[in-house]
């Protein structure tokens, strides 16, 4: 019996360029399918298709088919190292050339036709032959300014399809011609030809109508709006670029006693390479030699350093922030933590459902109808013995009116003005996958270390042995001591002991000797100190001394002075001042807390008991974490919302509906979230949650108001109610009106009732 090999299915993103609503995407989508076990999920917010097909179906063929659509595709690079700023194919901005050619025409536009739309709207202002002065500047508008609009309706019309590219190609084509035919052949060239506003579309005196307000303001308007919408999608990609600046460009390799620099792509397994103080680990390996403190937090998210020596494993993109480390590299490129980091923030990125574009996606429908509609107002008007210029009116009428302009601005203005709001308020809302996401969030995860808590290490408490030294004085010499140690600990009790004694400088030390693991010791006034590890059980006195509080979410260590133990100094992590109130806000806004750190359990329990939140994950990887955002999402029907500030946030980040980051964390976590509390404030969770959901409310109403419009206006343009000039005014109130909505958001403020009636934090919280 024989059976056919198993189809073996590969993988591969494309970058596609020139689609600009959801009728782009349906049609690559579809063009795709048609090749023999291909699927592809286009995303029109990021640009990027997703496509599974078969191993003899080469990607040369994939991006050859997208091609063959109209538009353009490439296989993304992979990112390389940055030689100079010319070199990034971006400015410091992060503005591209594209974006900077749009921008440009866009600013060119407005500066045409804004003395277009003054001079046509204001009768009063009409000077002799201003109608000539305004067809001068509008032809550029028409031609070039529109260009893009034109290009796309070409390609459109190609391929059988219509988009909203068409009907503002359309508009502008229909506006300006007849407004050229007017004033060429229909007698509105004449020196001192004035422009009435008229309801009823008609011929005065044998004159026509000229429209070029409508000529100029669909293309200016509609470049504003995406031109808007793009600004606020800008970054799309941050998350993968900063984890991709965290991984070393270069490493020292150590062959016998030589040392050689080479690119990290030259790197194998089993080589050993050198880790120097301040140096990032260029892979994931094993410490052959050296001992020293490494700073994990901007792997894992928490602050307390990890101890290593011959025998630990190290993690690639760990700092190495004590002596100097040989290293064997145990795993290297795709299969690195790092890089397995990475690999989740992908995928949860292309798993995230679609930004909606409703406007878009109604113009594949809109167009054609609007497009038949015209055809039949004119079909009927001349049937109907009506004027041919009045026939010819009406149909440009219901062009003009029915350009969608509103519907395109009705997202990006009011991102814009949230943002701007947000940015005072401490909040930064990047996209409309926040709103969407806000919209029935019922569960935050929240990072314990650098969201939670301030996630720099500090001096919790000092406590002496009662009739002792006291506890200025073991203070005062556990400083001392402590000025010849790089660990983060001793680097924390000396800024404490300087901060606390600022009137007595810290002292000399002699005879330093620093044990791995374990502490420091040195003469110190003569006597000698040692700033070390206590031991299982503490001396009965100092025990006694302790407040009957929580200490094992600290690290303890003991300061003895000529042996004998005078000082118990605890150095942690310390509560963010007013998280309790901002998750007791969070609970009255309805919405779960969850606790997930990679902390040890101690630690995690006692911050979460301090703030009230029941639901506790310690020790979570970020592998556990994104497991956890998954969980809650398809188990359990949640929907989740996700605040972190380290690499390790990243993937639970974008795979969560909403992400949250904090201003004060990683570029990985900040690029990896929907919204960002870029004061560090973790008070302004509450304002995030408040504004993204009325700047979701607004949203609404501007697309209420966008789609009513449409019904409004153009049956009046149909029954002959509307000119074209008349129409093209609507156009633009429409738009004011939306914009003018959305900038309510800039005097949005919270609620100082909400406020009120939650309670304020304990007397003891710090």
């Amino acid at each position: 019996m024989s059976t056919e090999p198993a189809l073996v299915l590969v993988t591969t993103d494309l970058t596609v360029g020139g689609m600009t609503c959801a009728a782009c995407v349906r049609r690559v989508e579809k063009k795709l399918a048609k090749l023999d076990g291909v699927t592809a999920t286009v995303n029109l917010a990021t640009g990027r298709a997703r496509v599974s097909h078969p191993a003899a179906i080469r990607p040369g063929e994939l991006v050859a088919t997208v091609e063959k659509a109209g538009y353009t595709a490439a296989i993304p690079e992979p990112p390389k190292k940055r030689h100079s700023k010319d070199d990034q194919g971006e400015g410091e901005t992060g503005e591209t050339g594209e974006a900077r050619q749009e921008r440009d025409r866009l600013l060119i536009t407005a500066l045409l036709a804004v003395p277009v739309l003054v001079l046509s709207m204001v009768p009063a202002w009409q000077f002799r032959n201003w109608q000539w002065l305004c067809f001068v500047l509008a032809a550029p508008v028409a031609v070039w300014g529109s260009w893009p609009f034109h290009v796309r309706a070409a390609r459109g019309l190609r391929h059988s399809t219509a988009t909203m590219d068409t009907l503002v190609s359309l508009g502008v084509v229909a506006s300006f011609s007849w407004s050229a035919y007017a004033l060429f052949l229909g007698g509105a060239g004449e020196p001192g030809m004035r422009m009435p506003f008229s309801l009823l579309p008609s011929a005065s005196d044998g004159v026509a109508h000229i429209y070029l307000e409508a000529a100029v303001g669909v293309p200016l308007f509609v470049l504003a709006g995406r031109f808007l919408e793009a600004r606020a999608r800008h970054g799309t990609g941050a998350a993968l670029r900063s984890l991709a600046q965290l991984a070393t460009k270069e490493v020292s390799v150590r062959e016998g006693s030589a040392e050689r620099l080479v690119p990290i792509e030259e790197l194998w397994v089993g080589q050993v390479f050198v880790v120097r103080p301040g140096e990032r680990v260029a892979t994931d390996g094993e410490v052959v030699e050296g001992s020293s403190a490494v700073d994990l937090s901007l792997v894992t998210g928490e602050s307390e350093p990890v101890e290593v020596q011959p025998g630990s494993a190290v993690i690639g993109g760990a700092v190495n922030a004590g002596g100097l480390l040989l290293v064997r590299a145990t795993a290297v490129g795709a299969e690195t933590q790092l890089a397995r980091i990475t690999r989740l923030v992908t995928e949860a990125q292309a798993g995230k459902a679609k930004a909606q574009r409703l406007a878009d996606a109604v113009a594949g429908v809109f167009v054609p109808v609007v497009l038949a509609l015209a055809v039949t107002v004119l079909g009927f008007w001349l049937g109907a013995g009506a004027d041919p210029q009045a026939a010819i009116t009406a149909c440009v009428a219901v062009l003009v009116v029915a350009c969608p302009c509103a519907l395109g601005l009705a997202t990006p203005t009011a991102l814009m003005a949230a943002t701007g709001r947000g940015a005072q308020l401490g909040v930064l809302v990047k996209g409309p996958q926040a709103l969407e996401g806000l919209q029935h969030l019922d569960t935050v995860v929240l990072d314990k270390t650098g969201t939670l808590t301030s996630g720099q290490m500090s001096v919790a408490r000092v406590t002496a042995v009662p009739d002792g030294l006291g506890k200025e004085a073991a203070l005062r010499l556990a400083g001392a001591v402590e000025q010849g140690s790089e660990h983060p600990l001793g680097r924390a009790i000396v800024s404490y002991a300087r901060r606390a004694l600022p009137e007595r400088p810290l002292p000399d030390v002699r005879d330093f000797r620093a044990a791995a693991g374990r502490g420091v010791q040195g003469r110190v006034e003569g006597r000698l100190v040692e700033v070390v590890a206590p031991d299982d059980e503490l001396p009965p006195a100092l025990a006694e001394a302790l407040p009957a509080v929580e200490t094992a979410a600290h690290t303890p260590v003991l300061v003895k002075v000529d042996g004998v133990a005078e000082a118990l100094i605890e150095v942690g992590d310390v509560v963010r001042p007013g998280s309790y109130r901002a998750v007791h806000r969070l609970r009255r806004l309805g919405v779960r807390p969850v606790l997930a750190t990679g902390d040890r359990e101690a630690p995690a329990r006692a911050v979460a008991a301090a703030l009230g939140i029941e639901d506790v994950r310690a020790r979570c990887t970020p592998e556990d974490k994104a497991e956890l955002v998954r969980d809650l999402r398809e188990e359990q029907g949640c929907r989740v919302a996700v605040v972190g500030d380290g690499v390790n946030d990243a993937a639970a980040l974008a795979g969560a509906d909403l992400g949250i980051a904090m201003g004060t964390g990683t570029d990985a976590a900040i690029g990896a979230a929907d919204v960002t509390l870029v004061r560090g404030d973790i008070e302004a969770l509450g304002d995030a949650v408040l504004l993204a959901r009325r700047t979701l409310g607004t949203i609404r109403v501007n697309l209420v108001w966008a789609f009513g419009y449409n019904v409004v206006t153009v049956p009046l343009a149909m029954v002959g109610l509307l000119n074209p000039m008349v129409a093209a005014a609507a156009m633009s109130l429409s738009s004011l009106l939306v914009v003018g909505n959305s900038l309510r958001l800039r005097a949005w403020q919270p609620s100082t009732a909400r406020k009120q009636r939650i309670s304020p934090a304990p007397r003891d919280e710090r």
